[in-house]
C-alpha cells in the first residue's frame, strides 16, 4: 500500500512491516519508512533504519534492500535469535544498535563490516567476541555490558582505534595481555565482574569485583586520572600507586585496607581521595602533602588520631572521619580554612581545639555521638555556619549556644542542655 508525503517534494513510501504502525519520533518515522517500489524518479537512499522495539523475531528482510547505503541500524529491545550472512554484506554501516535481544553469539561474518565505528550487543546472551573483530578496524564505541562473556579473544588488542569499552555485568576474570595497546581508550567500564588482574589506560573502573590486591605495575599508568578501586577485598595498596603522577580521583571505599602506603603523598595531583569502609589504623604523615586534595572521606574505619599534617591540606573543602576512634583533633586542623563541610560523627571525642575557630568557611558540622562536655569559645568566629549536628534527634540544624566559665580552667567555653555528650550505648537510658 503506498501514499505520499509532502514536504519539499512530494515522496511516495510504503510501510516495511506491519509491527512498525506505532511511530513515536521523527528519526523513527523516517527510518521506518521505504520508498515504494513503484517510484523510480531517482536512486533510493536510505542511511538510516529504526526497528527498535518492533516485537521482531528475525531482522527484516527489506533491510538487505539498502545493503550499500546504509550506515545506521537499530534493532534495539526485539527477540531476535540470530544475525542472517547478509546483514554483513551492508558494508556501509557505521552504527549497529542491537541491545535487549536473544542472541546468543557473534558472527564471524561481523568481521565484513570495516566501517563500522559504534557496536551494541549488551543485555544478549552472547557468550564471546570471534577473533575476527579484530578486521572492524574502525571500531571505536563497543558497549557488551549484561552479556555472560568469559573473557576477550587476543584479537580485540588490534581495535586501535578504541575509545569507550563497557563491559559491565559480564564473566570476565582477566583481560588479554596485549590490553595497554589501546592507546586511545579513555572510558572503560568493568564494574561486576570477576577480575583478578587489572588492565592498563587512563580511566579506569574496577569497582565492584573480587580484587584482592593492586600489583605493582599499576605505577605505570602514568596518564591515569580516574581510580575507581571501591567495593574489592584489597588488602594493601602498592608503593608504586605514586607512580600514577597524573591521577586526580581515587576510590577506595569498602575494602580491607589497613594501611596506606607513604608514596601516596606523592600523588600531587589529587583531588579527590576514598578510603572510607576499610581497617585503617593510622594516616600516614604524607597525606599532607596531597596540597590539591579538595574531598577526603575516611570515615568507617579504625583511626584513633589524625595526622597534624592534615593542616597542608589547604585545598579541602569537604572532611568526613566519621565512625573512627577519634578522641582529639590535632591543633593543626585549624589550618584547613577552605574546608565547608566536616563530618566527624561517631567518634570519642572530648574536646576540641580552639583553632577550629579558624576553619571560618564551614558551613555543616556534624558532631553528634561523641563525648563532648562543651564546645571552645572561638566558635563564635565561625559566623557561616549554618548547620552544627550535636545529637541524631536535633530538630534543628543549628541550636543556640551559651557562654559559660568551664569548671576547672575558668575560661570561657560555649555550651547547651545536649552536653556533655554521652556514648551512644547510653542515650536514651
Amino acid at each position: 500500500m503506498c501514499f505520499s508525503v509532502i514536504n519539499e517534494n512530494i515522496i511516495l513510501f510504503s510501510l516495511p512491516t506491519v509491527q512498525c504502525l506505532e511511530m513515536t519520533t521523527k528519526r523513527k518515522i523516517i527510518g521506518r519508512l521505504v520508498p515504494c517500489r513503484c517510484f523510480r524518479g531517482e536512486e533510493e537512499v536510505i542511511s538510516v533504519l529504526d526497528y527498535s522495539h518492533c516485537s521482531l523475531q528475525q531482522v527484516p528482510k527489506e533491510i538487505f534492500s539498502f545493503e550499500r547505503t546504509l550506515e545506521e541500524l537499530y534493532l534495539d529491545a526485539n527477540q531476535i535469535e540470530e544475525l542472517p550472512k547478509q546483514l554483513f554484506n551492508c558494508q556501509a554501516l557505521k552504527k549497529l544498535s542491537m541491545p535487549d535481544n536473544d542472541l546468543s553469539n557473534l558472527p564471524t561474518t561481523i568481521a565484513s563490516l570495516v566501517n563500522l565505528k559504534e557496536l551494541d550487543i549488551s543485555k544478549n546472551g552472547i557468550q564471546e567476541f570471534p577473533d575476527n573483530i579484530k578486521c572492524c578496524k574502525c571500531l571505536s564505541v563497543v558497549e557488551a555490558s549484561v552479556n555472560p562473556i568469559a573473557k576477550l579473544p587476543d584479537g580485540f588488542t588490534q581495535l586501535l582505534n578504541l575509545t569507550q569499552l563497557f563491559l559491565n555485568d559480564a564473566f570476565l576474570e582477566y583481560l588479554p595481555a596485549n590490553f595497554g595497546r589501546l592507546s586511545k581508550l579513555r572510558i572503560l567500564e568493568l564494574r561486576e565482574n570477576h577480575l583478578k588482574t587489572m588492565p592498563n589506560l587512563k580511566e579506569l573502573w574496577l569497582d565492584n569485583n573480587s580484587l584482592q590486591t593492586i600489583p605493582g605495575s599499576i605505577g605505570k599508568l602514568r596518564q591515569l586520572r580516574y581510580l575507581d578501586l571501591a567495593k574489592n577485598r584489597i588488602e594493601s595498596l602498592d608503593a608504586d600507586i605514586s607512580g600514577c603522577e597524573s591521577l586526580e580521583d581515587l576510590l577506595l571505599s569498602s575494602n580491607m585496607l589497613q594501611q596506606l602506603p607513604d608514596t601516596i603523598g606523592k600523588l600531587k595531583k589529587l583531588t579527590t581521595l576514598k578510603v572510607d569502609d576499610n581497617q585503617l589504623t593510622s594516616l600516614p604523615n604524607t597525606i599532607g602533602s596531597l596540597s590539591l586534595l579538595e574531598e577526603f572521606d575516611c570515615s568507617c574505619n579504625e583511626l584513633e588520631s589524625l595526622p597534624p599534617t592534615i593542616g597542608y591540606l589547604h585545598s579541602l573543602r569537604t572532611f568526613a572521619a566519621d565512625e573512627n576512634f577519634l578522641t582529639e583533633l590535632p591543633r593543626e586542623i585549624g589550618n584547613c580554612r577552605n574546608v565547608t563541610v566536616m563530618s566527624l560523627r561517631s567518634n570519642k571525642i572530648e574536646f576540641l581545639p580552639d583553632e577550629i575557630g579558624q576553619m571560618t568557611k564551614l558551613r555543616v558540622l556534624n558532631l553528634s555521638d561523641n563525648r563532648l562536655k562543651n564546645l571552645p569559645f572561638t566558635f563564635t568566629k565561625l559566623k557561616d555556619l549554618a548547620a552544627l549536628w550535636l545529637s541524631d534527634n536535633q530538630s534543628k540544624a543549628l541550636i543556640p549556644l551559651q557562654t559559660e566559665a568551664h569548671p576547672e580552667t575558668k575560661q570561657r567555653v560555649l555550651t547547651n542542655y545536649m552536653f556533655p555528650q554521652q556514648p551512644r550505648a547510653y542515650l536514651g537510658s
